[in-house]
């Protein structure tokens, strides 16, 4: 069973970073497409990014490109999200998931607050 740990949120500024991380365990993280997902208070889910398995093909949401940079460490299990210019909206939960649209099994989730 292959399960999914993120880390790394928390309380912010606007225009400030975080670098959120996902621990994979149960299976090589080779093995999938990764992506990054998120939901905001009230809201649905909204993919943010994803990344194939070489991670030689990434994408983003309009929202956050040229902001957000996802990444992964097949041989730590890794998966990253880099996110620098933090803006109010971008106040979510944010989920590690399996697939490259994060349709797949998801983990616990970490916030991210971005206020003032």
């Amino acid at each position: 069973e292959v399960q999914l740990v993120e880390s790394g949120g928390g309380l912010v500024q606007p225009g400030g970073s975080l670098r959120l991380s996902c621990a994979v365990s149960g299976s090589p993280i080779g093995n999938y497409d990764m992506a990054w997902v998120r939901q905001a208070p009230g809201k649905g889910l909204e993919r943010v990014s994803g990344i194939n398995r070489s991670g030689t093909r990434t994408e983003y949401a309009d929202s956050v490109a040229g902001r957000f940079t996802i990444s992964r460490d097949n041989a730590k299990n890794m998966l990253f999200l880099q996110m620098n210019s933090l803006q109010i909206e971008d106040t979510a939960v944010y989920y590690c998931a399996i697939g490259f649209f994060g349709h797949n099994v998801r983990g616990q989730g970490t916030q991210v607050t971005v206020s003032s």
